[in-house]
């Protein structure tokens, strides 16, 4: 059995997250408590309690204890992880990619293709966006064998979340790949996506487009963000997303609009972080430093890549991987920015 404290590191919801996934693809049973106790809303949260769910419907797990507001769980899963078609409503306007990362990788190992539908947020704070997930995380995951993409069917927000994601995701051939991108190359052209849900009038999208631009192109770059405007969101809402190559890297920002949070800031914010990250001489953004961890530590060999600076997620990720993953030879090693994980060369 693994056993977990939630409150250890950040005590985040990543932690619950990442254990139920890895506590499913191993086969143990996981006893966690103390869940996300560090948060002003401790236990979990409508997110947090779909994601159990949504484990436990990809491998017939048995969970007790699993509810809103809960502090401790206890969760056994089944012997097969199922591929196939699901379909979950998060019913706020909880993350939508939070929840897919959390069943990427139950995917990668079912025996056939899987097709996630998700309803609930796409883009808010605290949770990477849609625009991430498309254009940095999965591309890098594609050179670590790992075939999948994301669909937007239709724009959602906070608080009230109603978007639609479709995540499509076919089976690791045997094993996932290590990564070792030690050194970015030169940022040909930036892209990005400025969406506005039932803002038109305001010019939204213009406005954080052009006010993000202006910074990027003052030092240097080329720069090209598309303004799209949209009717079909549920409610209004709007969000900034950039992102770049750079040789074999990739790097990307973005934040989510807010009542009160002018679409200039919003411009001005990611260009000023997405500089930020790059100027750091890393080979991945402040995202991806996390993201990447669970996967380099079930690949078949050593990853290794440059963060940008040391993020209470990475802290706790690496922390967890050891923890649950080091028996059967994990090992995760930083030094200075330079970030060492040795997988364990996970197979189903």
């Amino acid at each position: 059995m693994i056993e977990l404290d939630g409150s250890a590191k950040s005590g985040s919801g990543t932690l619950l997250r990442h254990a139920v996934s890895l506590a499913t693809m191993l086969g143990e049973e996981l006893h966690m408590w103390n869940i996300r106790a560090k948060r002003e809303k401790p236990g979990l949260r409508p997110q947090h309690y779909q994601a159990v769910l949504a484990c436990q419907d990809m491998c017939q797990a048995t969970v007790t204890g699993a509810e809103v507001g809960s502090m401790e769980i206890r969760y056994k899963p089944g012997k097969i992880i199922k591929g196939g078609s699901y379909n979950w409503d998060i019913g706020t306007g909880g993350s939508t990619t939070m929840l897919a990362m959390t069943l990427l990788p139950l995917a990668c190992f079912a025996p056939e293709a899987t097709t996630l539908r998700i309803v609930g947020g796409l883009f808010q704070d605290f949770a990477p966006s849609a625009y991430h997930i498309q254009h940095v995380l999965l591309p890098t995951l594609a050179k670590m064998g790992i075939q999948a993409e994301v669909a937007i069917e239709r724009p959602g927000y906070a608080e009230l979340g109603g978007g639609i994601i479709r995540v499509k995701v076919e089976p690791v051939k045997v094993k996932i790949k290590p990564l070792q991108p030690l050194k970015a190359g030169e940022i040909k052209e930036i892209r990005g996506i400025a969406l506005a849900s039932h803002l038109k009038q305001a010019k939204v999208s213009d406005r954080m487009a052009q006010e993000c631009a202006r910074r990027l192109r003052n030092q240097g770059y080329q720069v090209r963000i598309e303004a799209i405007y949209d009717d079909t969101a549920l409610h209004a809402g709007a969000a900034l997303a950039i992102w770049a190559e750079a040789g074999n890297c990739r790097f990307g920002f973005d934040q989510a609009g807010r009542k009160g949070r002018r679409a200039e800031s919003i411009g001005n914010y990611v260009a000023s972080n997405f500089l930020q990250d790059i100027r750091a001489k890393a080979t991945v953004d402040r995202y991806l430093a996390d993201q990447l961890i669970i996967y380099g530590a079930l690949a078949d060999g050593i990853t290794e890549y440059i963060i940008p600076s040391l993020t209470e997620h990475v802290e706790a990720n690496l922390w967890l991987v050891e923890h649950i993953l080091g028996k059967f030879g994990a090992v995760a090693e930083l030094t200075g920015n330079r970030l060492k994980i040795k997988g364990i060369g996970y197979t189903r």
